[in-house]
C-alpha cells in the first residue's frame, strides 16, 4: 500500500515534486460543509492560489500597520534578500535608470518615485549584504551577526524583498527550509521590517529538481500565511511564458534585450514575455500595494478568503482539496483529543490534534512536513482506515496507492504531563510531477 522511506531514501524520492497538482476533491462526501461544522483553528488569513499577489485583507493590513509601528526605519527603503536571481543586474536596478517603460502600468509611477527619491538609500541599485550568488536561506540567518541583520542595521528599511529556495532544493531537506524561512521572516518582523516573500522559478535544468519546486513553493506560501506577510507568486506568472521565462541555463530568468542592451523594466507586451521583466513588475506592484495600504492608509484592497473546510477532528477532518496544500494552525486551540497513541509509534500523544484528509485517485508520491518553534512538539502521522501507517517528528515521504488518507498533527505529552501544544505549519505536496500548474 505504501513505501516508507528512510531519511536518505526520502530525500532522493523528494527529488520528484509536483506542481499545482490536482487531487480528487471527494472530501465533500466525507466532510460536512462549512455551514454545519466549525472551521479548524487557522492562524492568519488564507492565501489562496490563483493570483500573482497574496490578499491584503483588512486583517492583514492591520497586522502590517501594527508591525511597522514596532520599528523606526525608513518607509522609502527596502533591502534585497536572496541568491543569484536577486543579485543579478537585471533585477530592480533598471528602475534607477532611464530605460523604464511602465506601459499600461502608469499607476505605479508614484511608488517608483517614492523609492527613487529616498534620501536614505538607493534601494534599487544597492548591492545587498544579504544577497549572494549560491546562497540558500541559512546563509542569510546564520552568523554573529547574520548578514540579514547587518543589512537591516545598515539601511533601516521598512521592507525586504525575499526569495530563497532554488539552492535550498539541493540540500534535500524541505523541513529545514521551512524552519529557516520561518526564522528569516521572524528576524525581519521583530525589527519592524515587512518581508515580501516570493515563490521560486521552475527548474528546467533538472526534471528531478523541478518536481520539488511546488513543495518548496507551498512552504513559502505557508510561511507567508503564518506570518501574515505579502507573497508574490512568481512561479505562477513565469509558468505561462515561453521557456517559462528562463534563460538558456534553465534556472535564472531571462530579460528583454534590444540592440544588445537589457531592458528589464520594459513592461510592454514584448517585455512581459521575459522572466526578469515579470519579476520586476510584480515586485513594484507589491511595493505599490504596501505603500498605498500600509503607509498611506488606503483601504485594504482584498476580501478575506474562506479557511479550509472541516473542523480538524478525526470524524470531520480538514479537507485537502488540491495539492500542494499549506495550512498554519494551533493545537493548543484544538478541542480534539480522540487520538492518544499510534500503532506506528510508542509516544504519548494524548494532547490535542488536528486531522487533515486527502483522497488520491492514482498512485502518488507525496511529501509532508510540519514546522514549529522549539517550544512546540507536534508529530506527523499518516493513517488509512483509522490505522497508522507512518509516523515522523517532522517529515514523511511516501508512495501511496489510490485511496483516502488522514494526516494527524498530534501533540506530544511528556512523562511529567507537559503538553507541548502550539502553532505549527503543515505542508503536503506531490513529488512525482513537474512544477507546471495544471
Amino acid at each position: 500500500m505504501f513505501v516508507r522511506r528512510s531519511a536518505l531514501v526520502a530525500a532522493s524520492v523528494l527529488l520528484a515534486l509536483g506542481a499545482l497538482d490536482t487531487v480528487a476533491a471527494q472530501q465533500a462526501a466525507s466532510s460536512p460543509s462549512s455551514a454545519s461544522v466549525p472551521h479548524a483553528p487557522t492562524v492568519g488569513a488564507t492565501y489562496p492560489r490563483g493570483s500573482p499577489h497574496s490578499p491584503i485583507t483588512p486583517a492583514v493590513a492591520a497586522r502590517l500597520r501594527a508591525l511597522l509601528e514596532t520599528g523606526d526605519g525608513h518607509p522609502d527603503v527596502f533591502v534585497k534578500v536572496g541568491a543569484s536571481a536577486t543579485v543579478n543586474r537585471n533585477f530592480l536596478r533598471c528602475f534607477a535608470g532611464p530605460n523604464v517603460d511602465l506601459a499600461d502600468h502608469d499607476e505605479l509611477s508614484t511608488t517608483l518615485r517614492f523609492f527613487n527619491e529616498s534620501e536614505h538609500a538607493d534601494s534599487f541599485l544597492r548591492r545587498s549584504r544579504s544577497a549572494t550568488v549560491g546562497w540558500h536561506a541559512g546563509r542569510a540567518v546564520w552568523g554573529s551577526p547574520p548578514p540579514l541583520v547587518r543589512e537591516v542595521r545598515d539601511l533601516d528599511p521598512r521592507f525586504a524583498i525575499v526569495m530563497y529556495g532554488t539552492n535550498d532544493i539541493e540540500l534535500e531537506r524541505p523541513q529545514l527550509y521551512a524552519s529557516l524561512m520561518l526564522r528569516l521572516t521572524h528576524m525581519l518582523t521583530e525589527r519592524g521590517v515587512i518581508p515580501i516573500l516570493s515563490t521560486i522559478m521552475p527548474r528546467d535544468d533538472s526534471p528531478e529538481s523541478d518536481r520539488l519546486v511546488s513543495l518548496y513553493n507551498a512552504v513559502v506560501r505557508g510561511v507567508a500565511q503564518r506570518r501574515q506577510v505579502p507573497l508574490i507568486d512568481l512561479h505562477r506568472e513565469l509558468a505561462a511564458l515561453p521557456d517559462h521565462g528562463l534563460a538558456s541555463d534553465g534556472v535564472h530568468p531571462n530579460v528583454l534585450f534590444e540592440d544588445g542592451e537589457p531592458l528589464g523594466c520594459d513592461f510592454g507586451a514584448e517585455g512581459l514575455q521575459h522572466g526578469y521583466n515579470i519579476r520586476n513588475l510584480l515586485t513594484l506592484q507589491a511595493l505599490d500595494r504596501l505603500r498605498r495600504t500600509v503607509i498611506e492608509g488606503e483601504a485594504a484592497p482584498d476580501a478575506p478568503a474562506p479557511p479550509p473546510r472541516g473542523a480538524g477532528s478525526r470524524d470531520h477532518p480538514i479537507a485537502i482539496d488540491a495539492l500542494p496544500f499549506a495550512h498554519s494552525s494551533d493545537t493548543s486551540r484544538s478541542p480534539h483529543r480522540a487520538l492518544h497513541t499510534y500503532a506506528c509509534g510508542d509516544q504519548d500523544e494524548s494532547g490535542p490534534e488536528v486531522v487533515y484528509r486527502v483522497t488520491l485517485t492514482e498512485p502518488t508520491e507525496i511529501a509532508a512536513l510540519v514546522a514549529h518553534d522549539h517550544r512546540v512538539d507536534v508529530d506527523l502521522h499518516l493513517l488509512r482506515d483509522g490505522e497508522c501507517v507512518a509516523r515522523d517528528d517532522d517529515y514523511l515521504a511516501l508512495a501511496l496507492e489510490p485511496g483516502t488518507y488522514d494526516f494527524a498533527v498530534d501533540t506530544f505529552v511528556s512523562a511529567s504531563g507537559d503538553e507541548r501544544s502550539g502553532e505549527y505549519l503543515f505542508v503536503v505536496g506531490r513529488t512525482d510531477r513537474p512544477s507546471d500548474p495544471d
